[in-house]
């Protein structure tokens, strides 16, 4: 479990580099001088050996060790002269490189003691408001570094690869990925006094996933409003008789109950590649649903829902299609049980 929420809400646009990927790619060189001060292998008498643009012997802007943190720092808004590195102090098998990342608490909270209020018992019968949020980081895999080598025993690695320049790492890792969301951010559900009812939620959520063979990030964004209402009468007048009923049903005598729910859901997939000044829009798209219906329960056996539903998609890349699907109809639930 993890907390990154802090750059969420920035700004962003499927075809323009983002503010928070400049600064991981800006991070890499503090990275590359905060480890070559610590590495021996990396140093002489008078201190980091440079290489040119910034960085340093053994940690070029496509090293590991580099990435890791300066991915991290960038998009948890933390200053990459303090955030933790990866570790190559490994004694023994049990050894954990990556303990100073710390695990930290998800939360869900909800709140239904808004009618206890004085004067708000008048107006709402419920009102809950409710606020979650849950994220994770994660590794696919890691494998021990078949080239690591660590002559002096500093626990650091001392073997460059000739063909990054790059130290081996004790381990190596192919990606890394952090999913996060608000889950809701905001869910208001009301119930007034006058049975109508409304509800209104907010989610957004992203994933991100950083290969670290072909130094691409992965981007994907999603932000979703819903609108709810609903409104419970009895004794609603009806303008014609229920069919399969010989008495007169144009005034229902149980409850009638009227439905009607929006959503837009916008979603977008990108892809950034470092040292590149373009942004690839590889999906995404903006869906809208309308859907209201009508349920009235004749008896304690037999329900019947009138409903419609239409659902369109607006895609944001030219090979897919606008696509919108309608569905409607009468349902007629039957319950057998005694």
């Amino acid at each position: 479990s993890y907390i990154s929420f802090q750059t969420l809400f920035t700004k962003t646009s499927p075809n323009e580099v983002s503010s928070t990927f400049l600064k991981f790619q800006d991070y890499r060189a503090i990275l590359s001088k905060r480890l070559a001060s610590q590495n021996p292998y990396s140093k002489d008498v008078n201190g980091p050996i440079p290489i040119g643009d910034g960085y340093y012997k053994g940690y070029t802007r496509y090293a590991q060790d580099v990435l890791i943190p300066a991915f991290l720092a960038a998009y948890t808004g933390k200053d990459p002269n303090s955030i933790a590195l990866v570790k190559n102090d490994n004694a023994s098998v049990s050894s954990n490189p990556f303990s100073g990342i710390k695990p930290l608490p998800n939360w869900r909270v909800s709140y239904n003691g808004l009618t206890r209020i004085p004067g708000m018992e008048k107006i709402f019968s419920n009102f809950t408001v409710s606020h979650a949020y849950n994220s994770t980081l994660s590794m696919n895999s890691f494998n021990s570094a078949l080239l690591y080598q660590d002559p002096l025993r500093v626990s650091y690695p001392g073997f460059i690869d000739t063909l990054t320049g790059n130290f081996v790492p004790y381990f190596l890792v192919p990606n890394i990925s952090i999913s996060e969301s608000f889950a809701p951010f905001i869910d208001l559900d009301m119930m007034f006094t006058n049975q109508l009812g409304a509800r209104f939620e907010y989610k957004k959520s992203r994933q991100l996933a950083l290969s670290l063979v072909d130094f691409q990030l992965s981007e994907a964004r999603s932000t979703e409003f819903t609108f709810g209402g609903r409104w419970r009468k009895r004794g609603f007048p009806l303008p014609f008789k229920v069919p399969f009923t010989k008495k007169d049903t144009k005034k229902l005598e149980n409850d009638i109950t009227f439905l009607l729910d929006f959503s837009l859901r916008d979603d977008i997939t990108s892809n950034s590649r470092l040292d590149q000044v373009t942004v690839l829009p590889t999906a995404g798209q903006k869906v809208i649903t309308i859907a209201p219906s009508i349920d009235y329960v004749l008896n304690n056996r037999v329900k019947i829902i009138l409903y419609f539903e239409q659902r369109r998609t607006e895609p944001k890349i030219s090979t897919s299609a606008p696509i919108t699907n309608t569905k409607g109809g009468v349902k007629i639930n039957i319950s057998l049980a005694q």
